[in-house]
């Protein structure tokens, strides 16, 4: 059976973005490893500083962040001294391990005029890699396996489902798609998973009797096999794995460990992890922890 619908919430990412926020949910922090998903866009009416969307070098632990473009382009800048262009269809996918910092660019004003839409999630790492050296990989669209069938085109960005595997490299048993459904095509989720989900980017599906509508995810208890109906032309995003147990979150950062969570607020404020090489002008700083009252311990929010 349907397991939780979940509702976009609306969240700023930087001064002239705002995003819709689907993971963590109160009622479902997560989806196999997947901890975190935001919808970007599609903005239409760039702002004429276009630098206004840039989101500055901020950190990471305890996971990987997958972005995947739908239009517009980003660079991407990290402390490795990575620099990378993403395009629609492409995958960055970084992994932050035991540190990184990057920030995300809009630098050609010309890659916008058909709209800037980007999903980016987070994916925890098992607790054997959570210390891991920091990695940064791009997969270009050829390296992506399409299927089509009748209504319906799907691509791979990484683990596996229907039959289908890529070189995208991960670090537990996962699955993640972009999918294009036309009007009136069936489609089922994979089976391959123990939890799975899909998020409603475009269009609209049927379920059992119900319409679901854009900004809305769906997830399923193990052992259903859903079928729903495109009520209209519709994109999805699948994703889902296996579950990897308890962990905590607090700002960017992600750990199976509430000290590990305090030791990254300190290493950022003491500059312990380093910025971008090229872009090290400027960053976020830490934000104020309201989670806890003046001299107490804090309390970073479990997902589990």
């Amino acid at each position: 059976m349907l397991d939780i619908v979940i509702q976009a919430r609306e969240a700023a990412i930087s001064p002239a973005v705002k995003v819709k926020r689907i993971l963590p949910f109160r009622l479902k922090r997560m989806v196999g490893p997947f901890i975190f998903m935001d919808h970007a866009g599609p903005i239409i009416n760039i702002p004429s500083e276009h630098s206004s969307l840039d989101v500055l070098p901020h950190p990471h632990i305890g996971l990987s962040t997958v972005s995947y473009l739908f239009g517009g382009q980003v660079t991407h800048r990290d402390s490795l001294g990575v620099e990378q262009v993403i395009r629609p269809g492409e995958v960055n996918w970084m992994t932050a391990g035991s540190g990184i910092a990057h920030s995300e660019r809009f630098e050609d004003p010309s890659s916008l005029t058909g709209g800037l839409e980007m999903i980016q999630t987070w994916v925890a790492l098992p607790e054997k890699d959570e210390e891991a050296a920091p990695s940064f990989h791009n997969y270009i669209p050829e390296q992506l396996p399409v299927f089509t069938d009748a209504g319906v085109w799907m691509r791979l960005i990484a683990g596996n489902a229907y039959g289908l595997r890529n070189d995208v490299k991960t670090n537990s048993p996962l699955f993640y798609l972009h999918v294009v459904l036309q009007k009136g095509a069936k489609f089922g989720l994979p089976k391959e998973h123990s939890e799975r989900g899909f998020y409603i980017a475009k269009g609209s599906v049927e379920l059992s009797g119900i319409t679901y509508l854009p900004g809305q995810m769906l997830v399923f208890n193990k052992g259903v096999d859903p079928f729903m109906l495109a009520k209209e032309d519709t994109t999805l995003m699948l994703l889902g794995g296996e579950p990897l147990g308890e962990r905590f979150i607090w700002w960017n950062f992600v750990s199976s460990r509430k000290e590990r969570i305090e030791q990254a607020k300190e290493d950022w404020k003491q500059g312990r992890i380093i910025l971008p090489p090229n872009d090290n002008q400027e960053f976020i700083p830490l934000p104020d922890d309201k989670s806890k009252a003046a001299g107490s311990s804090p309390r970073p929010e479990p997902l589990s």
